[in-house]
């Protein structure tokens, strides 16, 4: 197992980083620390006389220069962060969805209305939205680590809670408290990764996430669905207490403190207002976060008509079903891949001109299908390329958000997923409320789809203004 960065080779070069040049050159020495060295003699420790990085070495006068703390990190362990934050990303979408499929089940065994089960859903996308909005700020004042192991120490408890609740009352409550101790994950995760990277390399490093936050919500419901075949329903709520368990764990042992305090203090940012004020009044960040509650809320229209278009209005058996929401999520992935090369060559910004076109065409296309009576293959095919463009407009999205609010990393991505959620729980029902009495259709379906994109395609042209947006740094 891989330990975490020392402080040699992380908490030093992030402090570094984190000072500027003239506070630098005019900070005193600390009492406690031996006089440095002329420049001429080795030192242990990176020069402190400039904002740039050098790595350590025999000689880190000659040493290469490094425009971002996390250019100093091997590549085994930006491996390990990857998979670490990516599985702290998921953790949000699995505490929503992996139950999904266990409805009809809490539906008999509460003695309740579906009505009642949905708002247990309800409940955990508010906790979700609202943990975030708090966790966000919180880890731009404290820093990332005590936020992360609080909220995720929450979640396991309330996952607890959830699986020996007798009543349905009490499992809505601790479904509100599992979606406020997940909401950590996703937002200190892609913190995490805006501390130490920036640039191109930021636009690899989010694109990962991106793949995690958009593959999990189509992937819980039938990994639910496959354990419900070995267990009760209460079992998949201890299955994610033992998942929350190990996240815990692992960020315990294996994640440092990426926001040195230095950087917590920054001028223009000490306050939960400011931060907010400082992001909220971004042209593009607000732009963009249309752009990604627009797309995010195209998937979820689809995540919640799907289950009744393919099983009751095309036959699909659960298997079948559960081969086409595999067969959509590779397109995720070959979206959110291709993406992370093209944004670093020619911008998101330029990404999202295509992507958010091609969710138009695609949603379009499921509509024209349908009223020509072509079937189950004219629906489904142009809901890949749906779903493949989804791909390549998550990771831009993150990208173009954080980049630009380095500061209040915690705070931009914090709006950026209640915004994601929150509308997205509120537009996805409009499916069932258009088709109403007639059965809800590829028609019912895809007309949500392109109305959320045609608002994310007039947001980038009107808001972004793509062309007004700098390239990425190196």
């Amino acid at each position: 197992m891989v330990g975490r960065i020392d402080s040699t080779e992380s908490l030093s070069v992030l402090d570094t980083a984190s000072i500027p040049v003239q506070q630098q050159s005019a900070a005193p020495e600390r009492p406690t620390e031996p006089p440095r060295p002329p420049a001429s003699v080795p030192s242990s420790e990176p020069p402190r006389t400039t904002a740039a990085i050098r790595t350590l070495g025999a000689d880190p006068a000659t040493a290469p220069i490094m425009l971002h703390p996390g250019d100093a990190i091997t590549a085994r362990r930006r491996v390990v962060y990857i998979i670490l934050l990516g599985a702290l990303t998921a953790l949000g979408p699995f505490t929503i969805d992996l139950y999904l499929p266990a409805f009809p089940t809490l539906e008999a065994d509460f003695s309740t209305t579906a009505t009642a089960i949905q708002l247990t859903l309800t409940g955990t996308m508010i906790g979700f939205a609202l943990g975030q909005l708090v966790v966000g700020p919180l880890s731009d004042k404290v820093g990332r680590r005590i936020p992360l192991l609080v909220v995720t120490a929450l979640h396991v408890l309330a996952s607890v809670a959830a699986a020996l609740a007798p009543t349905l009352e009490l499992l809505s409550v601790a479904r509100v408290f599992m979606g406020a101790g997940a909401a950590a994950g996703g937002v200190v995760a892609a913190a995490i990764v805006r501390d130490l990277f920036g640039g191109k390399r930021l636009v690899v490093m989010l694109s990962r996430l991106a793949l995690v936050s958009g593959a999990a919500p189509v992937l819980a419901p039938l990994i639910g669905s496959a354990l419900l075949l070995v267990m009760p329903w209460r079992g998949l709520f201890v299955v994610l207490a033992i998942y929350g368990a190990v996240m815990l764990i692992s960020a315990i042992l294996l994640i440092p403190e990426t926001l040195p305090p230095a950087r917590r203090h920054d001028r223009g940012s000490t306050t939960v207002w400011q931060r907010y004020r400082s992001v909220l009044s971004d042209r593009v960040f607000l732009g963009v976060l249309v752009i990604g509650g627009m797309s995010f809320s195209g998937l979820f229209s689809y995540l919640s008509a799907s289950p009744f278009l393919f099983q009751e209005g095309y036959g699909f058996d659960p298997q079948q079903y559960g081969v086409l929401f595999a067969v959509n999520s590779v397109g995720i992935v070959i979206g959110v891949q291709t993406a992370a090369r093209l944004a670093a060559r020619f911008g998101p910004q330029w990404v999202l001109a295509y992507s958010t076109a091609a969710l138009v065409v695609a949603g379009a296309a499921i509509i024209v299908t349908d009223q020509l009576g072509l079937g189950v293959w004219g629906t489904m095919i142009p809901l890949f390329v749906f779903m493949t463009a989804c791909g390549f407009t998550f990771p831009c999205v993150q990208v173009l958000a954080l980049d630009r609010h380095g500061k209040a990393a915690g705070t931009a991505q914090s709006i950026v997923g209640a915004s994601n959620f929150g509308v997205a729980g509120i537009i996805a029902p409009l499916v069932g409320w258009i088709a109403q009495d007639a059965g809800i259709t590829a028609t019912t379906m895809a007309t949500v789809m392109v109305g959320c994109a045609v608002i994310g395609v007039l947001a980038l042209w009107f808001v972004v203004r793509p062309r007004t947006v700098a390239l990425l740094a190196p």
